[in-house]
């Protein structure tokens, strides 16, 4: 499914709208350049769960925790893991295998130890069209993500 956003508002209800109909155990893998709006449809995601925590990027500390809505949340940010060992040492399996929403940035840094269902969101910038035109391309991958079509 491809989807066009003119701003930031409009990428962050994207997400928004994707969060209210994710389910216990979703793998989200998000890539795209340095500052397409992975966070903010990570922002938005967790608004549609129901977290009114403010959302940031986990970029030193790979992992933040949010359980304040319908479900669990753990946002990953792998942008500076060098190693999947690395992920692996801060429990990666638990996480993503929990009852929980799994969000993670800059999953192509990981994919040879991503599960083979997960939702791919690809998002990539078009300036010719402006500054905060973006296209986001959701791709389910198994069976598990069917129901996204409603989306």
């Amino acid at each position: 499914m491809e989807f066009e956003v003119r701003n930031i508002e409009e990428t962050t209800a994207l997400g928004e709208a994707l969060g209210k109909i994710l389910k216990p155990s979703d793998i989200v893998c998000l890539t795209g350049e340095l500052g397409t709006g992975k966070t903010h449809i990570t922002k938005g995601i967790a608004k549609g769960l129901g977290i009114d925590e403010p959302i940031t990027s986990p970029t030193f500390t790979i992992v933040n925790e949010y359980d304040t809505g319908r479900l669990k949340l753990y946002h990953f940010d792998v942008y500076r893991v060098s190693d999947p060992d690395e992920i692996y040492a801060i429990g990666f399996d638990d996480y993503i295998f929990s009852d929980g929403v799994s969000i993670i940035e800059w999953a192509n840094y990981i994919e040879e130890i991503l599960p083979s269902e997960y939702l791919h969101i690809y998002i990539q910038k078009d300036l010719e069209k402006g500054e905060d035109y973006r296209k986001i391309t959701i791709t389910p991958y198994g069976e598990k993500y069917n129901y996204i079509k409603e989306l």
